[in-house]
């Protein structure tokens, strides 16, 4: 047994990664990485269109599903050390980390983006593709040596509702995606890493939660959670205004959303000229690939560049719109406006999540309540967003006279825009013109006499 785990312990690959340091991986992980489903995940961006506005994010998915591997062993690993009586074994050590590293097999061409154009949920499409690695006989061979059984797959393909590790361990379910209050290591993976790669400060520190992570049953709950020492509620604060921040600097940037809806305008146009080749040599088009996940596991951001340098006339409208991001010819934004949402929908996903955390206090480990800090404190803002495609004055020849008329074009859609707010009584935040944003009365009364004439 002592040379067994010896060996084993050798077969465990070493990763250096920037976030983690090294991280090592154990030997069936290293099989599932080394297959055509998984690798894709290279050329698939993190971040979608960020990367034209912040040149650091040029991370992948790879290297997310790796950390997330990781972090989901160390999490995993601590609470069996801490707490032996929740009877964690092996098997489930590495099924939870399996989960992590396959967790994101499911995302399109630049990810999100694709997600909400031709998907509904990445998920789904991570369990289809984690089925579609299943078929490689050398995984089934790994995974049948680790005695990893049917009831296994199914914990790793159901991350989130409890069916196959039963009530008494239905906690392992928080730890890749946690439903119950979002606190899982798929976001500190990818809030460090994004961090890191965009220039931003992360004040959150995942290390203080898996030291202090703890399984303790909570008043009314049927079942366990995980969950953390009181005086690390204010590191819980930093964690949610972490991913405000990250969302309002960089996720929600302006011009990473023209940009992305930019290719999102491309990829629609090109959808009918784009043939991928599946099982059967059947051929997909890009709306359709993830039906089959043969031809959708060729599909990643090289699209981009395939429409990009195309011939095609089909793919001359994509083709066109890609040029303008290249050249920084973007759709014009016009403006924001904060909206207020209506009393009945306040609660929303984002506070039902901070409703459902809990804390342990040193004197009593082993249940769990709430605080009172996080339940008084808002991570969430709606605002409507307006651009411009501004596609008439591209054609102009005299440079002179091009941006003349579009100065014109622009203060004639920024008077439209002050005057839809007025009349939907919507708190204009951030108008780009400058005559505007120091006049709005003015130029609302402006805008009347113009839409009049």
């Amino acid at each position: 047994r002592v040379y067994f785990v010896y060996l084993l312990t050798f077969l465990f690959q070493v990763f250096n990664d920037p976030i983690h340091g090294h991280i090592e991986l154990h030997p069936l992980l290293i099989k599932i990485i080394d297959t055509p489903q998984f690798q894709r995940l290279r050329n698939i961006k993190q971040l979608g269109g960020a990367y034209f506005v912040y040149p650091g994010a040029s991370h992948n998915r790879f290297e997310h599903s790796l950390g997330v591997a990781y972090l989901a062993g160390e999490l995993v690993e601590t609470l069996s050390r801490k707490q032996p009586e929740l009877k964690i074994d092996d098997r489930d050590i590495l099924c939870v980390q399996i989960a992590g590293l396959c967790h994101d097999l499911g995302h399109g061409p630049f990810s999100h983006l694709f997600d909400g154009m031709f998907i509904k949920e990445h998920e789904e499409a991570s369990v289809k593709m984690f089925d579609y690695l299943m078929e490689d006989d050398e995984v089934e061979e790994e995974m049948s040596e680790y005695h990893l059984t049917d009831q296994d797959v199914t914990f790793i393909k159901e991350m989130i509702d409890p069916k196959g590790r039963g009530q008494e361990k239905s906690f392992l379910y928080e730890i890749v995606s946690n439903s119950t209050n979002g606190v899982d290591v798929d976001k500190f993976d990818y809030f460090a890493r994004d961090s890191h790669h965009l220039g931003i400060q992360n004040n959150f520190d995942h290390r203080r939660f898996l030291e202090f992570a703890r399984v303790c049953e909570v008043d009314g709950q049927k079942h366990k959670n995980i969950c953390s020492r009181d005086k690390e509620e204010w590191n819980l604060i930093d964690m949610f205004n972490t991913r405000t921040g990250l969302h309002r600097r960089a996720y929600q940037h302006k011009v990473t959303k023209i940009i992305e809806n930019m290719i999102n305008d491309a990829f629609l146009k090109a959808d009918p000229f784009i043939q991928i080749e599946g099982s059967g040599g059947k051929m997909f088009k890009l709306s359709t690939a993830i039906d089959d996940m043969e031809a959708y596991t060729k599909l990643t951001d090289n699209v981009f560049e395939q429409i990009l340098n195309s011939s095609s006339d089909g793919l001359g409208p994509a083709r066109e719109i890609l040029e303008r991001i290249v050249s920084r010819k973007l759709y014009v934004f016009l403006g924001e406006c904060k909206v207020e949402m209506p009393s009945t929908v306040r609660i929303n996903k984002s506070m039902e999540c901070i409703n459902n955390i809990y804390y342990y206090s040193k004197h009593d480990p082993d249940k769990a309540g709430k605080v009172s800090k996080l339940l008084s404190m808002s991570f969430c803002l709606q605002f409507i967003r307006v651009y411009c495609k501004r596609t008439t004055m591209q054609k102009r020849t005299d440079k002179q006279k091009r941006k003349i008329a579009q100065r014109q074009e622009k203060k004639k859609m920024y008077l439209h825009f002050v005057q839809w707010c007025e009349n939907k009584v919507f708190d204009i935040v951030k108008v780009i013109f400058r005559i505007i944003l120091l006049n709005i009365p003015k130029l609302c009364n402006l805008a009347k006499e113009n839409l009049a004439a």
